[in-house]
């Protein structure tokens, strides 16, 4: 990889106004990929602040590892907007940004567009939970409230449906939120490079995640039928065989055992064979689909049994090795060790505040024409505010 070159993103100047994750986040890709993210907050810091898990169990402005993660490389500008002061600070930098993310109805007493027409070239993100305007642009939301509404929840969950359907973790919402915020900001950068103006981009969480339903969608719109949640696998409207496989070490693999494709079937049968558990899957009559099918869960048992006699890194690898679709159920804290992962470099050592340098994950993204930054630690409240301000 070269990294000759300057990152375009150095040149944007952006002010974050959000107070949510899916603001927090767009803002963090932006500051991690070398752009100036300005984080305005109020003299009691953002509430992001006060959202744990804290340090060590402190519950303070600089301990919260939520606002850790999500405010990476940027800088923090205390603004008091109840005061003529503040007010006049904060449209001074907005004056001087190329992005402003909010996720606000105004902003120094103009809405969105007003901004956008009182500043030529800035361009106005508002990343909101249901858009600047319709009957629900006043609600207010949350990752789950989202995920429900969007769609995506009702996909997310166990075989038994006596169960409620379950969130899945990491905040996917707010996230998908801000991928498509920042999908929408780089448009309206190209659009600038071409006329010179700014605009209004308006991202709502729930169109973002009611374009996400995944296979729920496609379904719907063409035989209009309805997707039913699984447990660890793609929802269907009608119920597929498990496709996680238990290991000799206790540890999981899932591997999606498809009968119709004749070659990974092949190989299948070949590993299993190869170590004397192929049982009856070695006869002519497997050769043929149909037969397969109508002995699936024959062929599922057996599947299963071979999977209880190898260990979990033996059966990823050498399946993978053999061709066939096979992944490790790794915990958030297996992933440190991931020889993959560590030979491209991907988790870095970010300085802490007031600690020793901790692993996060580093850019998601490489170039062959510049380098990606990478995160910087969280500020501490208020840092950079004589240094911004005095500007």
């Amino acid at each position: 990889m070269t990294t000759a070159g300057t990152n375009p993103y150095a040149a944007l100047t952006v002010v974050e106004l959000s107070e949510d994750p899916a603001g927090e986040y767009t803002g963090k890709l932006l500051a991690d990929q070398g752009a100036d993210v300005v984080k305005v907050e109020p003299p009691g810091g953002a509430a992001s602040r006060r959202t744990g898990p804290f340090v060590r169990g402190r519950d303070d402005a600089e301990a919260s590892l939520n606002f850790r993660w999500y405010n990476t490389s940027k800088r923090s500008v205390v603004l008091d907007e109840s005061t003529a002061d503040g007010r006049a600070a904060l449209a001074a930098l907005i004056a001087d940004a190329d992005v402003l993310i909010t996720g606000r109805s105004t902003v120094c007493g103009l809405g969105p567009h007003a901004l956008a027409e009182a500043h030529p070239r800035l361009i106005v993100l508002a990343v909101t939970p249901f858009g600047l305007d319709g009957p629900w642009a006043s609600y207010r939301s949350s990752d789950l409230v989202g995920l429900a509404l969007g769609g995506p929840l009702n996909s997310c969950g166990y075989d038994d449906h006596a169960i409620p359907p379950i969130r899945p973790g990491g905040n996917q919402g707010y996230a998908t939120a801000a991928s498509f915020a920042h999908t929408g900001l780089l448009l309206a950068l190209l659009q600038r490079t071409r006329d010179g103006r700014g605009q209004v981009v308006d991202v709502s969480m729930h169109s973002a995640l009611a374009v996400s339903g995944e296979l729920a969608n496609p379904f719907w719109f063409y035989p209009r039928a309805i997707v039913r949640r699984q447990t660890c696998r793609h929802a269907q409207p009608s119920p597929t065989q498990p496709a996680l496989f238990q290991c000799a070490d206790g540890r999981w693999v899932y591997f999606a055992l498809i009968l119709a494709d004749q070659k990974p079937w092949q190989a299948l049968v070949d590993w299993m064979d190869s170590l004397g558990l192929a049982a009856d899957l070695v006869e002519p009559e497997y050769a043929d689909l149909a037969h397969r099918q109508a002995n699936f869960s024959h062929v599922q048992e057996l599947v299963e049994v071979f999977f209880l006699l190898l260990d979990g890194d033996t059966a990823y690898h050498e399946g993978q090795r053999r061709g066939l679709p096979i992944g490790i159920t790794n915990a958030p804290e297996e992933l440190f060790g991931d020889e993959h992962l560590a030979a491209r470099g991907f988790f870095v050592e970010v300085e802490q505040d007031g600690g020793e340098p901790a692993l996060q994950p580093g850019s998601p993204f490489w170039f062959s024409a510049f380098s990606a930054e990478g995160p910087r630690r969280a500020p501490r409240l208020g840092e950079h505010t004589e240094a911004v301000l005095g500007r």
